[in-house]
């Protein structure tokens, strides 16, 4: 008797739609979401005129001793280096850094109460939510006297507060500005992220989106990104017509 394989039976077959469906399928490229984690060491940091200041006022071993009230602030758009900065300094000093719409008083002070630190470091200090947190947050830190770090988009003397002794403390905070991107800061900039991330683009390809990008290095970091993306997806390299896609669509969300 003869044996029937079942697998290979016309009644196992698939039909013609499905089997179209399952060439599609497997024709489909899927980008999967690995997550990326930005590096924030020293050599990682793009040194530029437009950071020259704030490096001084942060990354020189002596500059936290000389800062008025043990309080300093970083201010700029996004993607100038805040954070950066924010992460070589609380490396230095042990510092634990918080993120100022998550920051409420009781974790501050439970902190301060099982840390045994002398520096902290507070990033997006402008968007704490409740301004009683934050007067707390920077009285702990006199009191204790832990040298005080912060970054914000606005100088303190701007941020929108209602509580007079906070704005009496953020009056008398010293503040450091990270000025717009230079050309030269943000080719480096690109070269830096993309490598990053591990992608390979073309000197062309390069050349050809900083003369279209937007000045600012929020700008770069978020093509870099999205370049990320659109290369995941079509399972290629990335060419000056992907990149010009990818461009446009940059510059439509920003619209």
């Amino acid at each position: 008797m003869t044996r029937i394989d079942e697998t290979k039976s016309p009644l196992n077959a698939p039909s013609g739609g499905q089997k179209r469906q399952n060439e599609a399928n497997e024709a489909e490229q899927i980008a999967l979401p690995f997550a990326h984690r930005p590096r924030f060491g020293r050599s990682d940091f793009v040194a530029a005129p437009s950071n020259a200041a704030a490096r001084a006022w942060v990354l020189d071993a002596e500059a936290a001793a000389r800062w008025p009230e043990g309080r300093m602030a970083l201010w700029g758009e996004s993607g100038t280096g805040k954070t950066h900065l924010l992460s070589i300094w609380g490396g230095r000093y042990g510092a634990p850094i918080m993120e100022g719409s998550r920051l409420n008083t009781h974790e501050a002070a439970m902190l301060f109460e099982d840390g045994g630190f002398r520096a902290a470091a507070l990033d997006n200090a402008d968007k704490v939510p409740n301004e009683r947190d934050l007067l707390h947050l920077i009285n702990l830190a006199r009191e204790r006297r832990v040298a005080l770090l912060m970054a914000a988009r606005r100088p303190p003397a701007r941020w929108p507060v209602v509580l007079p002794d906070l704005a009496s403390r953020l009056r008398a905070t010293a503040s450091v500005p990270l000025g717009p991107a230079e050309e030269g800061l943000l080719h480096r900039l690109l070269l830096r992220l993309l490598a990053e991330r591990q992608i390979v683009v073309g000197a062309q390809v390069t050349e050809w989106l900083l003369r279209r990008l937007p000045r600012r290095a929020s700008a770069v970091r978020d093509c870099v990104a999205m370049l990320d993306q659109a290369a995941l997806e079509s399972g290629g390299r990335i060419t000056r017509a992907l990149a010009a896609n990818v461009l446009e669509n940059l510059l439509a969300r920003e619209e």
